[in-house]
């Protein structure tokens, strides 16, 4: 009972510290800088409490109560871990970006934390009426962090798209758990795989239906193709900090979910995989050939994003009965939060008021100007190219090394011609700040102290995750 307390207790503190803050923001008492602390010092509790609760194995929190929906793994203890860690670092890129942007609230960090208590929460649940709750907890916190800056046109237009989509995501998450559940009389992931292991995938068309439309749900909050044209426009429309906490944390979430929804059955998981097959590589390409376009600083992360999702699918395909692939999956979020968190850690200090510098262009001699920092953005697009010897090089590495173990020979080899692809628009803005001359001081961006140390910090995340072992 007292490791069930500590697994569960993350979630408790955040889902209190939101309310608390929620009703704080009511009070004139209390500053936004002593909000964003607050909030920062829940994320960081959390994350040491996550740490310190020991985990052999798969672990129902208190089954009596809860009827064994909500299921704690070490693949799910990983996946809060990183969401707790984006928690964190937004909090800090918030403090820095508001220095120049005034519209932030105390509200603001209220949300980041209902944002995060739905994460977490979906990492665990093993139930889809459970998921669906906590998916809409996470999902309508986030569309108003989106639109948080009313007097941004781009905002406004990125929280309408994102909205309206994401109600369709819903929908379809709520239809396809009523297949489901019509097929397999209950909503719980383990007995929806039994139900799938005697009968057979195939053989039920409801079931066959039901899973396509949650996969589809998913694969939307994912932003893995088809269901990815959503992702520019929002991530160009957010501030920077939640443009890093959604491209992070969010994908962290779905995709641990994702997991466990897939792992109810090895019939259900092979059932799907030469569809997953397909929408990994399409994404993977896709992405590239989307990034590879833009002159957007933001929106090629937003692309990169893609290729990522696609990354992470081939993990998918490379599940099975085994524990290591899940790890390898959580392996490659964390590394992968490491080098997005880190770049718009530093671009949220270096966009300026109104973000008016956030295209490739205006990071020209930043080198000259701002040797660490330009030090720091490299570092982190090299991890996210798969460079040696970071973390990402590491992620990408496991990741096919699973994708060979498993037999997908074509989608490992294709993996790393992405990467290779992937490798142009990364080098680019380090050829961009290194390999011109400086067209403006960058002066009158003076970073705040929280900002430069949560850079660093995340500078050496990069390489220290990528000395984590995992066994294969």
């Amino acid at each position: 009972m007292t490791n069930d307390f500590m697994l569960l207790f993350p979630v408790i503190l955040v889902s209190l510290g939101a309310i608390g803050l929620m009703l704080a923001a009511t009070s004139r008492c209390v500053q936004i800088e002593q909000a964003a602390w607050a909030c920062g010092g829940l994320f960081g509790f959390a994350f040491l409490v996550q740490l310190a609760a020991t985990l052999t194995g798969d672990q129902a929190l208190y089954s009596s109560l809860f009827n064994d929906i909500l299921v704690v793994s070490p693949f799910s203890k990983a996946a809060s871990l990183v969401i707790l860690g984006c928690g964190l670092f937004t909090v800090c890129s918030s403090l820095s970006y508001f220095k120049k942007n005034n519209f932030s609230s105390t509200e603001y960090y209220s949300l980041l934390l209902f944002a995060a208590s739905g994460m977490l929460l979906l990492t665990m649940t093993r139930e889809l009426i459970s998921t669906f709750i906590a998916l809409e907890i996470m999902s309508l916190a986030i569309y108003i962090l989106v639109g948080y800056d009313r007097d941004n046109v781009l905002s406004t237009e990125a929280v309408m798209k994102y909205l309206i989509l994401g109600a369709f995501a819903g929908a379809f998450l709520t239809m396809g758990s009523a297949f489901v559940y019509g097929a397999a009389g209950s909503t719980k992931f383990a007995l929806i795989g039994n139900f799938v292991a005697t009968t057979g995938f195939l053989s039920n068309p409801a079931i066959l239906a039901g899973s396509f439309f949650i996969l589809v749900a998913f694969l939307f909050k994912a932003a893995a193709f088809p269901f990815h044209a959503w992702v520019l426009d929002v991530y160009d429309g957010a501030s920077m900090p939640i443009t890093g906490f959604m491209a992070t944390a969010l994908k962290t979430a779905i995709f641990a979910v994702f997991a466990n929804f897939l792992l109810a059955d090895s019939g259900l998981q092979q059932g799907w995989v030469t569809f997953l097959f397909y929408i990994a590589i399409l994404s993977m390409f896709m992405g590239n050939f989307i990034a590879i376009g833009q002159n957007s600083l933001k929106r090629m992360l937003a692309a990169s994003g893609i290729v990522h999702s696609g990354y992470l699918l081939i993990g998918l395909v490379a599940l099975g009965s085994q524990p290591v692939p899940g790890s390898v999956v959580a392996f490659y979020l964390a590394a992968y939060a490491a080098g997005t968190l880190g770049i718009f850690s530093a671009l949220s200090y270096l966009s300026g008021k109104g973000e008016q510098w956030k295209n490739f262009d205006d990071f020209k001699g930043l080198a000259k100007t701002k040797p660490y920092t330009a030090f720091a953005i490299s570092i982190f697009l090299l991890s996210m190219a798969g460079i040696p010897p970071t973390a990402g090089f590491m992620g990408k590495l496991y990741i096919i090394l699973a994708a060979i173990q498993t037999g997908q020979i074509t989608l490992a080899v294709l993996g790393i011609v992405s990467s290779i692809v992937a490798m142009w628009y990364y080098l680019r803005l380090i050829v961009t700040m290194y390999f011109h001359a400086p067209e403006r001081s960058f002066a009158e961006e003076c970073p705040s102290r929280i900002g430069t140390v949560s850079t660093l910090v995340l500078v050496l995340c990069v390489f220290a995750i990528s000395l984590y072992p995992i066994a294969l």
